[in-house]
């Protein structure tokens, strides 16, 4: 698993959420065919990923103006789910994003 946090940068959002001002930090989740061919388990641990970080970042206004992208790694399918989140706690804290 790969994390990388940058400042926002406004030009490469959409113009509707330009205006917008940003409440929390933006997550994004790339989980590629490498890691699944099958869209089901991709899907799977999407939604996994996005409720685990909603529960961590929902409430965190310190967070706004963060770009956050979690990119899982090809050996991550064979991986248990709890292992996965714990790994993704573990890098959060270590970038300075977990209270």
């Amino acid at each position: 698993m790969v994390l990388r946090v940058m400042q926002e940068e406004s030009r490469y959002l959409r113009p509707e959420l330009r205006r917008q001002p940003s409440q929390s930090c933006r997550c994004a989740l790339v989980i590629s065919n490498k890691v699944s061919k099958r869209s089901v388990i991709r899907n799977k641990l999407r939604r996994l990923f996005h409720q685990h970080l909603r529960q961590r970042f929902e409430n965190r206004r310190d967070l706004s103006g963060q770009w956050v992208l979690i990119s899982l790694r090809p050996e991550a399918s064979g991986a248990e789910p709890s292992q996965l989140l714990e790994e993704c706690d573990s890098l959060l804290s270590s970038a300075g994003l977990e209270t």
